[in-house]
């Protein structure tokens, strides 16, 4: 009889620490990036122009596309799956991000989202996503 009782309190508190965890990461994807400071003021060392753009294009369509959508609304094949919304990158709140803010949750990644760093190993080739993104708030 002990045993049993020792075996629900120890499957209760089990259930309660994976629910304590579930809850915080819920939180955690729904609230805010948190971005270091130093990257909200920094630059795209990558000049605007075609060149940036297409090769952003290019990037965007192999790693982001899927989720994101060919428009960049958060509509891709895979986020239907996702337990999590992928954002609108045409929004006027998403805009408003600065490059370097682009440049962290891209590298760095949260949740369903993964980190580019390894993936897209050449910091300019993030740099010039961010390029492609900013095409996608002006339609």
């Amino acid at each position: 009889m002990k045993s049993i009782q020792i075996r629900l309190i120890a499957i209760s508190t089990g259930m309660l620490f994976a629910f304590i965890c579930g809850t915080a990461a819920q939180a955690q994807k729904a609230g805010p990036w948190n971005i270091p400071a130093k990257f909200k003021t920094m630059k795209n060392p990558v000049a605007p122009g075609k060149a940036a753009v297409a090769d952003g294009k290019d990037l965007y369509a192999k790693h982001c596309k899927s989720c994101h959508g060919a428009k960049g609304l958060g509509d891709g094949p895979k986020a239907a799956s996702l337990d999590v919304a992928c954002g609108d990158f045409s929004t006027k709140k998403f805009q408003a991000l600065s490059d370097g803010e682009m440049f962290f949750q891209i590298t760095e990644g949260r949740g369903k989202m993964p980190s580019f760093k390894k993936l897209i190993t050449e910091d300019n080739g993030r740099w010039s996503i961010i390029h492609y993104i900013r095409t996608l708030g002006t339609k």
